[in-house]
């Protein structure tokens, strides 16, 4: 039998489980390690590799080809008694959103460094992610084989960044090419891999190497040192014995690490499978069980309850992802309280509804493959199937006694495309395709533009979307086309004209239509950046008046001028914009006792401001107007200067600045069309390190001659590419 089966049937107590995530910048290796991990346990019988598209959990055909981790992946291993549900998470920033559902779920967390890098960009974002949950973490330095390997370095910018006390437990044998172990300081022993090349299978304990003893002494002083600052039991027997003995080092560090006061840090290279065996011993010694964690808290009724991490309790679970598979529709689920046997009902309950459904089957997850389980308890990871309306976030719980989870935050979406089918015949099947997509990623945002009809897909990055899209294209074998989104221009008149007539007859047998008409337009002076007129629709995007007297037009002709008028502002004679900014005053008119009509009346006022507003066209008086928003940057100070003369290459206007944090804080108004592609140029200038927000926040007039193109339309990109498109999965590294 092999181990996933055994895997299967196991019900291990809470305190034999661990739960955690892989979490680092991309390319610092967390799948390797992953795979590795898979491999000393047995999981696996060979070790696959990244480069070869042969690995577990990048089982998806876009991460093998691109490769890197685009969604998170599920496996589970046993490892001294202990079983250790793992998470592999993406380090792309343009995948966050996928790092932070499963953080929600996870009691623990291995970060990884590389030895060359230190804490990069995304490691970094990781690591206040999991900050923000109290997710308990320990760092793996890995790729100590590469040439400009440095542990000290790597743990200095761990202190550095990262702010917390790192207590590294471990001394690297040899250097680069020729790491071939560690000394354990808590054992003050060796490990070396045995066969002295690449990819060993074993491990070989024996003393000190001689020319490392004094070092590795040295270094155990101040692994003493470190941890009695920070632990009281530890400060008690250093002051009484001038020591720190090895299992009271061992239970400080595990009391350290799961109260973020440190960080253990341990080293190794994954792709020559060295420094596994000691980073599971260190996930089963420090990481805490569900048992060691509080019990999860969640609502009923608007009052808060504790569930225990208890078999027996309630069942309480919450769902972090969804995904369509060949085995069906999986809705993964952290189970916190209580047990879920197959077959049974349970309440699926999010914002906006409460369901009962019955759950058809539960999965022991192993990257793309499954095992069946009868039962998942209190501290399991499993997906199941039979689910038909949870989403990530829902709360699944017994009938008979509900309670709502906390669901995971999804981050606003900072960039957009458009999408269409290229047939006619395929629109249906985009939609459903669209809509399956939303489902199983809540961090894309699908919308059809009221002014544009686009169908607009937004997400955390243009890699992001690129993989989306792909992704319909290969599950569904759509055509589908792609490009910038259109956008929503405005017109507008910029100087007055007085005292346009109009007269409407007609005259085609039986009753006529007859309506006199004498016009004013002018500008509204309320019409700039930032005022409400800046949206078209708005009662002070339009105004009308009647300055009419002696009763010459009646009030409801009046009333049917002013919706002509309305009439006419959806196409203007620029480009076909919707026009905007302007005020008319109906000055004078006449009627007919027999042909004037509610009717003609409008037909005059649609027909005249419209004819007036070619004249102004045709007289220069008329302006394109661009939407403008507001962007707040959130960058490194020595970053500040780039982020400046980039907003200013995009016509932005820095209305603040402020220091947050030991961040700069930039506030700059920008036309929208020059924010394509923004969010990448921005992580490449900062190093992945910077943020922005936008909102909008009215319409400017737009540079250039009054011809009706759309400024920035003339880029270039081809209609079907994606706007900065990133085909290797590198942007913002």
């Amino acid at each position: 039998m092999d181990q996933p089966a055994r895997l299967a049937g196991l019900t291990d107590p809470l305190a034999a489980v661990r739960n955690l995530g892989i979490l680092a910048h991309v390319d610092a290796g967390k799948t390797t390690v992953t795979e590795r991990i898979l491999y000393v346990t047995g999981t696996t019988h060979k070790r696959g590799e990244v480069h070869d598209g042969t690995t577990v959990t990048d089982f998806d055909s876009q991460e093998r080809d691109r490769g890197i981790t685009i969604f998170a992946a599920a496996v589970s291993c046993a490892w001294d008694g202990r079983r250790i549900n793992l998470i592999d998470t993406p380090g792309h920033v343009d995948f966050s959103d996928e790092v932070v559902r499963s953080l929600r779920v996870l009691d623990g967390a291995v970060a990884v460094f590389d030895a060359v890098a230190g804490v990069e960009p995304q490691s970094e974002s990781v690591w206040r992610q999991a900050d923000r949950f109290g997710v308990p973490r320990i760092a793996f330095v890995n790729k100590l084989d590469r040439a400009g390997a440095d542990l000290d370095a790597a743990v200095a910018s761990i202190r550095e960044r990262l702010h917390p006390a790192p207590l590294v437990v471990q001394l690297p044998i040899g250097s680069e090419d020729g790491f071939d172990g560690v000394v354990d300081l808590l054992r003050m022993r060796a490990l070396i891999w045995a066969d002295g090349g690449d990819g060993g299978d074993g491990v070989e304990e024996g003393p000190v190497p001689e020319a490392l003893r004094a070092e590795a002494e040295r270094r155990r002083r101040l692994l003493e040192e470190a941890v009695a600052e920070l632990h009281p039991g530890a400060l008690d027997e250093f002051c009484t014995r001038s020591t720190v003995s090895a299992p009271t080092l061992a239970g400080a560090l595990r009391d350290l690490t799961r109260t973020g006061d440190g960080v253990v840090v341990l080293c190794g290279s994954a792709y020559r499978n060295r420094g596994i065996e000691p980073l599971l011993d260190a996930v089963v010694a420090y990481l805490p069980s569900p048992s060691d964690v509080p019990a999860v808290r969640g609502t009923l009724d608007g009052a808060e309850q504790e569930r225990a991490a208890d078999p027996d309790a309630p069942f309480a679970a919450l769902a972090f992802k969804v995904t369509a598979t060949a085995t069906g529709r999986l809705t993964y689920l952290r189970v916190y309280s209580g047990t879920i046997r197959k077959g049974e009902a349970v309440a699926v309950l999010d914002a906006s509804a409460t369901r009962t459904e019955r759950v058809g089957r539960i999965l022991r997850v192993q990257a793309d493959r499954h095992a069946q389980l009868d039962r998942a308890v209190a501290g399991d990871i499993v997906a199941v199937v039979g689910l038909k309306s949870a989403r990530a976030g829902s709360t699944l719980c017994a009938p008979d006694a509900p309670l709502v989870l906390e669901p995971p935050a999804t981050a606003e979406p900072v960039v957009s495309v458009a999408v269409e089918a290229r047939t006619g015949t395929d629109t249906d099947r985009l939609v459903s395709a669209l809509a399956r997509l939303v489902e199983e990623d809540p961090s894309l945002v699908v919308r059809t533009d009221d002014e544009t009809g686009q169908t607009v897909l937004s997400g955390m990055g243009e890699l992001h979307l690129e993989v989306a899209v792909e992704k319909i294209r290969r599950a569904q074998g759509l055509d589908v086309r792609v490009g910038r989104p259109k956008v929503a221009y405005r017109e507008t008149v910029v100087r007055p004209v007085a005292g346009l007539v109009y007269r409407h007859v007609k005259q085609d047998g039986g009753a006529g239509q007859f309506a006199h008409v004498v016009l004013a337009v002018e500008p509204l002076e309320a019409m700039v950046e930032g005022t409400d007129s800046a949206h078209g629709g708005s009662a002070t995007g339009f105004e009308f008046r009647s300055a009419v007297v002696g009763g010459r037009v009646p009030q409801e002709y009046v009333r049917a001028v002013e919706a002509g008028c309305r009439d006419a502002l959806g196409e203007g004679p620029l480009g076909g914009h919707p026009v905007t900014g302007l005020r008319v005053v109906l000055r004078d008119g006449a009627t007919h006792p027999k042909d004037s009509s509610e009717m003609a009346f409008r037909t005059a006022g649609r027909l005249a401001l419209r004819e007036a507003l070619r004249a102004r066209a045709s007289a220069g008086a008329m302006a394109l107007l661009e939407p403008v928003v507001e962007v707040t940057v959130t960058a490194p100070d020595e970053a500040v200067g780039g982020v400046l003369g980039d907003l200013a290459a995009r016509r932005g206007r820095v209305t603040g600045s402020t220091t947050r944090a030991g961040a700069a804080v930039v506030t700059a108004t920008v036309p929208l069309a020059e924010l394509f592609g923004y969010a990448t140029r921005l992580r490449s200038r900062t190093q992945g390190r910077g943020v922005f927000t936008a909102r909008p926040i009215g319409y400017a007039p737009a540079p250039g001659p009054a011809s009706g193109r759309a400024p920035g339309s003339a880029s270039g990109r081809a209609p079907g590419s994606l706007p900065g498109s990133v085909r290797d999965g590198t942007a913002g590294r």
